[in-house]
């Protein structure tokens, strides 16, 4: 994938964070907050007030901690407050590129040619990864944040006395049983795939397979008979699982060989899929021609020859519309 080191763009595989087998992933780089009247974040972070049109979203539609981002985006009605900038779903020696060749938009605000100018342009000497989602401060010119699972708590609220749609998916009644979701889900389902996917022994590979579909056969369980993971309403615990279940059959069950069992083997968890993706503002989010581009024509460790397989055919592809 790729990073930077001192401010210089540096090439690199996916699988070079696994020099020991494991997949390891690196923490978010910039951790500001967006708050609704400027304060602090909820563990003292920097503030900066919610506003309509200062605030910008750099994303991906293949990559999953992204899409969290865009569907609370969507589920908020907040499309006319916060403007967003898609990448190229090819990602190779330059990382997350704006090139137009697959649906990307190029980057209005900046007509940056590449994502990492835009890391260079917020912190000149930064070192780290570069990823999506990067949420943008149009009026100081740097990144806000680019830690999906935050980001996606500001757009819950932050902008709800700006006319934000109602719809709370963080409420304080249920946060610890919603934590406790997430943080089982985010290690053995969110994580796990590429832990599975990017392992370069066998026994990191199977360290990280079995818990996922022990997990999995887990979360069948609790969802037989429930609508939501918790509470009886979606909740981000729900969104956050929903990326990877919708990427789940398409991608990762082949290209990570996480092809223990498929979703669609699993009744309660397909029903599940299905009711999220029968939400509007959910399905518009969901663009499976990036998904399968992005993977099998990026991880060329992985995949050399970047072919990208027609199938698979999945019983809701209709509800969802490609880009081009």
């Amino acid at each position: 994938m790729g990073r930077m080191i001192d401010g210089t763009w540096h090439a690199g595989k996916m699988t070079e964070d696994a020099a020991d087998g494991a997949f390891k992933r690196q923490d978010a780089g910039f951790r500001d907050w967006v708050t609704a009247d400027g304060g602090p974040g909820p563990d003292g972070q920097p503030g900066r007030p919610a506003a309509v049109g200062r605030y910008h979203l750099y994303v991906s539609y293949a990559c999953p901690w992204a899409h969290r981002t865009l569907i609370v985006r969507a589920l908020k009605g907040l499309e006319d407050m916060i403007g967003v900038s898609v990448v190229d779903p090819v990602m190779l020696d330059h990382g997350w590129t704006f090139a137009r060749d697959h649906g990307g938009t190029g980057d209005p605000l900046h007509g940056a040619d590449y994502l990492w100018q835009l890391y260079a342009r917020a912190r000149p000497d930064y070192t780290g990864k570069v990823t999506v989602p990067v949420l943008w401060d149009r009026e100081t010119d740097t990144i806000v944040s680019n830690e999906s699972s935050e980001i996606i708590r500001m757009l819950t609220g932050a902008w709800d006395e700006l006319g934000a749609t109602e719809g709370d998916y963080y409420p304080s009644s249920l946060r610890p049983e919603i934590d406790a979701i997430n943080a089982d889900v985010y290690d053995h389902v969110n994580n796990a795939v590429y832990k599975a996917g990017f392992a370069t022994t066998q026994a990191a590979y199977e360290e990280a397979v079995e818990p996922l579909f022990a997990t999995l056969d887990r979360l069948e369980e609790r969802l037989t008979g429930a609508d939501w993971l918790v509470g009886g309403q979606m909740t981000e615990a729900d969104i956050r699982l929903f990326t990877t279940l919708v990427r789940f059959d398409a991608v990762y069950v082949g290209h990570f060989k996480c092809n223990i069992r498929r979703i669609v083997d699993y009744p309660t968890l397909e029903a599940y899929l299905e009711r999220m993706l029968a939400i509007p503002a959910i399905a518009a989010t969901v663009h499976l021609d990036h998904i399968k581009t992005h993977y099998y024509a990026s991880h060329r460790d992985l995949n050399p020859c970047g072919i990208v397989p027609v199938g698979p055919a999945l019983p809701w592809a209709g509800l969802v519309e490609p880009i081009r």
